[in-house]
């Protein structure tokens, strides 16, 4: 893969193959974030679940105690009599049948969707392209609900949403560049014990196999998971 100069140079500071402390890592990640916007630290976590199996697919959310310093979009699917409910309560967009034709014809000016259980049907029609970005809403995520208000609110408040990829790996931002490396850290742990409670019983071996952490345009710094797991309760 071709890379920037820029990344280049960052990359080149790095020692190859050495796993950081939590903290050190979230410096250096901050360190590396060179690029003119401010950039979103995002972590992978690599667990050793295997998401073929449904009792093994990790899916939760998670309130990070510094947020991600992003102003989160929120579309809610619903019918017209909760439209204004909706808007009053800060959602972005609310309704039915136009936001289903605008997904279909490929709009997703949205972070997050919620939608009362009652147009869950008609969301159906959405899935196929909803799912494989994520934003697909569901009861086990908070976001299908009769109570729009505390589900708009949670997720404005910085509320996100997760789950494994295919190959059993997390990438989940936790917060900016700009963010005091102690924010980051703080929200790094607050991330790592919801994974941690979340381990299957059926999961054997290794569960938390690899953590790394990057910037939007910066390299991927190894962390070591013993420093990053020790302070966990």
């Amino acid at each position: 893969m071709k890379h920037s100069r820029r990344y280049d140079e960052v990359k080149a500071k790095q020692e190859p193959g050495v796993e950081l402390e939590l903290l050190e890592a979230v410096e250096a990640v901050k360190k590396f974030a060179t690029a003119k916007f401010d950039e979103t630290v995002e972590i992978s976590i690599n667990l050793g679940v295997d998401p073929r199996h449904a009792d093994q697919m990790i899916r939760s959310t998670v309130s990070l105690p510094h947020g991600i310093g992003k102003t989160v979009r929120v579309l809610v699917l619903c019918k017209e009599d909760r439209v204004q409910d909706a808007l009053d309560a800060g959602a972005d967009y609310a309704g039915l049948d136009e936001y289903v034709e605008k997904i279909q014809g490929g709009w997703f000016e949205f972070d997050s969707a919620i939608a009362t259980p009652d147009v869950m049907p008609m969301v159906g029609r959405i899935g196929k392209v909803l799912g494989p970005r994520g934003l697909m809403p569901n009861p086990k995520t908070g976001t299908v609900t009769a109570d729009i208000v505390k589900a708009i609110e949670e997720v404005k408040a910085g509320r996100l949403s997760f789950r494994v990829d295919r190959y059993g790996i997390l990438h989940i931002p936790v917060g900016k560049a700009s963010f005091e490396a102690k924010k980051l850290e703080e929200n790094i742990s607050a991330l790592l014990l919801t994974v941690q409670r979340l381990r299957p019983s059926t999961a054997k071996g290794l569960y938390f196999k690899g953590i790394s952490l990057a910037s939007t345009m910066g390299p991927g710094v190894p962390v070591n998971r013993t420093s990053a797991l020790s302070s966990l309760r």
